[in-house]
């Protein structure tokens, strides 16, 4: 009898695996959907090495259950079905964080006026639907804040919103149909405060199965342009997954205002004017020209591979060394090679990609590069010849000969290149003397070049990179950065060159 039963389980198993086959291919998939996900959402950063194996796996299985945890699913570290299909939900491109809050450091607009400005318009649906569900939009948040909002029609605006599908100029790709759905920027200069929405998507005014409500996903993202983040409270508007509702006398949820007051305070007891979705004037008619202009800001570079290149070194090597660095639209881009780190002051991950997916004339290998001044002008400088870029756009006339700057002859290439934002100047490093260009003037000037060690105490060695934040400039030379106080002129302290990557510190 106990032989009989052992075959008829044997059978049972060959009919099941026949039945249900094993699909490593979809196991596969699934993981690298999943990791991709925790990338971009949680903070997961996966080690290379197949040594760290067993560590990548523990890594990852406490960010599966951070993500369980988050959504109020069991937690239990494994990527189970329930995970999966929370993972593949429409959401918003901004990472998670628990209950509402804020951004890092709370930015938050110093006015109660704040401006915006919609640059274009998505093909589904009709113009005036658009500006009438961006306008309940706001209005949502300032029934319940001080705050008020103007719309402009030409001009910087606070809030810039615009419609784009896949690279938009911005560093963060949109993803096609489904996933990410639109990102916000919290409020600062440049590109803070700024919404993106995928025109990949089919936006819609109502709320349908064919398509996404924009009323709802605009009132999300506007809650980030307004600093806030993203809650884990299901049913609050900053929950970061979109879900389809009724719309009709749609109001906040008490998470929602929770968080918004805690940054701007209650709505004054006496009436204020209601948010200004159409001024009295009529708006500025667009002309062909301009309307293309901002239809598409920054056309999708046409990305060329002419021969793989070497591979990206580690963000955390203790031997890292950069070619170049330069700010760029509040973000500081780091360059080596063929390669790009970007860090930027609303996310916490470094992002990488290469030189040629912005500009895909530029070849990599840079010797210099510095933004004049926040003007989104940045000019790069390899060998003997230097290209002036505007935000993605290489300008026409270029590249130039570095003697058209005011270089000797005898000056073949710039090692590095920092501009200082408070004298107008930049100082250009060439094996170890430096020489002071004045942007207002476009000359060099006068008792240069002079010796580094000379005028800037405790930097004794030729100048890799340099670039500048919060009143310092940063010399970096091999795998290690000098801070120098900029007044004084005067070493601060030493680090790796890495240290801008969340690697340990030192």
């Amino acid at each position: 009898m106990k032989t009989k039963i052992l075959l008829f389980l044997e059978l049972l198993y060959v009919v099941c695996s026949s039945a249900f086959p094993v699909v490593p291919e979809k196991k596969e998939e699934d993981t690298q959907f999943a990791k991709k996900y925790l990338e971009s959402f949680y903070d997961f950063k996966e080690e290379k090495s197949s040594l760290l194996k067993a560590k990548n796996l523990n890594h990852m299985a406490d960010k599966i259950r951070e993500m369980q945890s988050f959504f109020g699913l069991e937690v239990t570290g494994e990527l189970n079905h329930k995970t999966l299909d929370m993972m593949k939900q429409p959401r918003c491109g901004i990472p998670d964080v628990r209950s509402y809050s804020t951004f890092p450091y709370s930015p938050k607009w110093k006015k109660e006026d704040v401006t915006y400005r919609i640059l274009n318009y998505t093909p589904d649906m009709l113009q005036a639907d658009v500006e009438e569900a961006i306008a309940k939009a706001f209005q949502l948040w300032s029934s319940v804040t001080p705050l008020r909002f103007t719309r402009v029609y030409s001009g910087q605006a606070d809030i810039m919103i615009s419609f784009a599908a896949g690279f938009h100029g911005d560093f963060y790709s949109f993803d096609g149909p489904g996933g990410t759905l639109a990102h916000a920027y919290p409020p600062g200069s440049g590109i803070g405060g700024d919404a993106h929405f995928d025109e990949d998507e089919n936006w819609t005014k109502f709320t349908t199965y064919s398509g996404y409500n924009l009323f709802l996903v605009a009132a999300h993202e506007l809650g980030h342009s307004l600093g806030l983040g993203h809650s884990n409270v299901f049913g609050a508007l900053m929950y970061p997954i979109y879900m389809a509702k009724d719309t009709r006398d749609y109001q906040l949820h008490q998470d929602d205002i929770d968080g918004i007051q805690a940054l701007y305070g209650s709505p004054r007891e006496s009436p204020v004017l209601p948010t200004k979705a159409f001024p009295p004037q009529e708006p500025t008619e667009l002309t062909p020209a301009e309307t293309t202009t901002e239809m598409s800001p920054w056309p999708e570079p046409t990305r060329t591979t002419p021969s793989k290149p070497p591979p990206r070194p580690e963000d955390c090597d203790p031997h890292l060394t950069f070619d170049a660095i330069t700010t760029l639209r509040g973000e500081t881009l780091f360059f080596k090679g063929s390669y790009v780190w970007r860090k930027s002051p609303y996310f916490s991950e470094i992002e990488h990609d290469t030189i040629s997916s912005f500009w895909p004339s530029l070849i990599g290998g840079f010797d210099a590069a510095y933004e004049v001044d926040k003007t989104d002008r940045v000019l790069f400088f390899k060998d003997d010849q230097y290209w002036a870029v505007s935000g993605y756009s290489i300008e026409s006339g270029f590249p130039k000969p570095i003697q058209n700057l005011g270089f000797p002859t005898s000056v073949r290439k710039v090692d590095a290149a920092v501009h200082d934002h408070n004298t107008k100047k930049t100082n250009f490093f060439v094996g170890n003397k430096y020489w002071s260009f004045n942007e207002n003037t476009q000359s060099m000037e006068r008792g240069y070049p002079r010796k580094i060690a000379t005028d800037f105490r405790g930097i004794g060695h030729t100048i890799d990179a340099a670039f500048q934040k919060n009143g310092y400039f940063y010399f970096f030379h091999g795998s290690n950065q000098y801070q120098v106080d900029i007044k004084k002129k005067k070493l601060i302290r030493t680090m790796k060159s890495n240290s801008w990557f969340n690697c340990q510190k030192y």
